[in-house]
């Protein structure tokens, strides 16, 4: 991509292809779910795995809100449709759903996802128009779905444009969201942290920054000059823990037209941070978005979804990579074939 202002709606016309090619599919007949469909032939943007326990079952969702099932993490079955929402609400009748995870937490099962109304236009900054977005979240029994609105209609303000939430316990043992602050607005994209009732169902208090876009290293783009500055995407957060106990972030955003994923860790080894930047990135380039789970047989494995343009539009295809957290930081091994 060479001009990042217009990112997001090149990701919604993106979905909007991939929507193309599989959901008219289910449209005229849901029970058509393909089986055995190899990893590397899905078409996936923002790839999330749950391994479930439960039912000894891989489940990966992302970006469409569409539910995949596999026992190998090698073959797929899907597109399963699994997110309901109320179409009165601010997200209207058929809200777009960008980066879905599934998240385990007190024998319930929770769908992290940004929903977004085309419909309703919040502000208009730097020449962009905002549209009504904001990460949410639903709730399931089963990992399987279906997964179903809770008490509160919001969770973050709504003249904000909000995206890429995710799940994470503090060490003050509270709930909370992780998202983004959109750089469309703000011009610097944000991660920001807001606590989370004790059943997720709505949140307490206001977000509260945890880091700029501008404070990465790594994350570069060039002004109308061709000068070098700080980028102004955050993108993807996802956290976790290293073997020494160390807090990290992996985060994505660009390094001029290259989509590329970095890490953070908290010096507290609290949400709050200070967090300070890995000068490199740690995944190959045009590799991002990604997230770590645990397969079956105890291996730390990291989704994430390779990046290119295919006739002028995103080509996104799931990849896994092997992950070694057993010192104080994040390293990535190896492609994992499964």
């Amino acid at each position: 991509m060479r001009n990042n202002i217009f990112s997001r709606l090149k990701v919604a016309f993106f979905f909007g292809f991939t929507c193309f090619v599989i959901v008219p599919c289910l449209s005229q007949n849901r029970n058509r779910i393909k089986k055995n469909i190899p990893l590397d032939s899905i078409v996936l943007s923002d790839p999330a795995i749950l391994a479930d326990k439960a039912t000894n079952t891989y489940y990966m969702t992302g970006t469409g809100g569409k539910l995949w099932k596999s026992k190998d993490l090698k073959l797929w079955t899907g597109p399963f449709t699994v997110a309901e929402t109320n179409p009165n609400s601010w997200m209207g009748p058929k809200p777009m759903i960008w980066a879905a995870e599934l998240h385990q937490y007190k024998n319930k099962y929770y769908y992290f996802a940004t929903f977004t109304n085309r419909e309703v236009k919040i502000d208009t900054a730097y020449g962009n128009v905002i549209e009504r977005r904001a990460s949410h979240i639903l709730v399931s029994d089963k990992a399987e779905g279906p997964y179903k609105p809770m008490q509160d209609d919001i969770y973050l303000p709504e003249a904000k444009p909000t995206l890429d939430g995710t799940f994470w316990i503090d060490t003050d043992g509270k709930p909370y969201m992780i998202y983004c602050y959109e750089w469309l607005q703000n011009n610097n994209g944000t991660m920001e942290k807001i606590e989370l009732k004790s059943d997720l169902s709505g949140s307490v208090g206001k977000g509260k920054l945890l880091f700029k876009a501008s404070e990465s290293p790594w994350s570069k783009e060039k002004d109308s000059n061709g000068n070098e500055k700080a980028h102004k995407v955050t993108d993807g957060p996802y956290l976790f823990k290293t073997k020494t106990g160390r807090l990290g972030m992996i985060w994505t955003s660009w390094q001029y037209d290259v989509y590329v994923q970095g890490v953070a860790y908290s010096k507290s080894g609290m949400l709050d941070g200070p967090w300070e930047h890995e000068k490199d990135i740690i995944t190959p380039p045009n590799f991002g978005h990604g997230m770590l789970f645990k397969t079956f047989e105890g291996k730390t494995l990291m989704s994430v979804h390779s990046h290119k343009k295919v006739d002028g539009r995103y080509h996104r295809i799931p990849h896994l990579f092997e992950i070694d957290l057993s010192g104080d930081r994040l390293k990535v091994v190896k492609p994992y074939k499964p």
